[in-house]
């Protein structure tokens, strides 16, 4: 059976990416996919006012130091999943205690696919990226990713000839 007539083989050519993304993903490092540095509070700076500061700041997580150095993360979906219908005063209460505690990290030169397949198998919406010194720099997200696929993807369909019959291949798929 040639790799034509193979129904798996024309799976993998529809899903695979293509060598523009693949380099893409392989050689940017995360220092050119984050837009604004990483945003922190002390551990025993209170809930209310972490939340404040992220409102304010229109930011999805805040980092938590202690002594100078990386303590936590705390995220919005920590609000949801730690605070929501708890019984806690948010104005006394310190970030810490609700915080993510010794979160995974990476240098600001890692490799966006590194951070990506880290994403997707460990479930993390965001990782601190460090410098030699183990100082946060910055945060990237899940958002920051998809948006930088999103930018790299354009640019590959605008150099891509259309092909009036492409919807014809969707036409006898299964499925929404």
């Amino acid at each position: 059976m040639s790799g034509e007539d193979d129904p798996r083989a024309q799976v993998f050519d529809d899903e695979h990416p293509g060598p523009i993304l693949e380099s893409a993903l392989a050689h940017t490092a995360l220092s050119e996919v984050v837009s604004q540095p990483a945003l922190t509070v002390s551990a025993s700076t209170t809930l209310a006012d972490t939340i404040h500061l992220m409102q304010k700041e229109r930011r999805s997580c805040v980092l938590i130091m202690e002594n100078d150095r990386l303590a936590g993360i705390f995220t919005e979906r920590d609000i949801l999943m730690k605070l929501a219908a708890q019984p806690l005063d948010l104005a006394h209460t310190p970030v810490s205690a609700s915080m993510t505690p010794d979160p995974f990290t990476l240098p600001a030169d890692a490799n966006v696919a590194f951070a990506l397949n880290k994403m997707v198998l460990e479930g993390f919406r965001h990782i601190p990226l460090v410098d030699g010194a183990g100082r946060p720099t910055a945060v990237v997200s899940m958002r920051n990713v998809i948006e930088y696929l999103g930018e790299i993807y354009s640019r590959e369909m605008l150099t891509v000839p259309s092909d009036p019959n492409q919807h014809q291949r969707f036409k006898n798929r299964e499925g929404a």
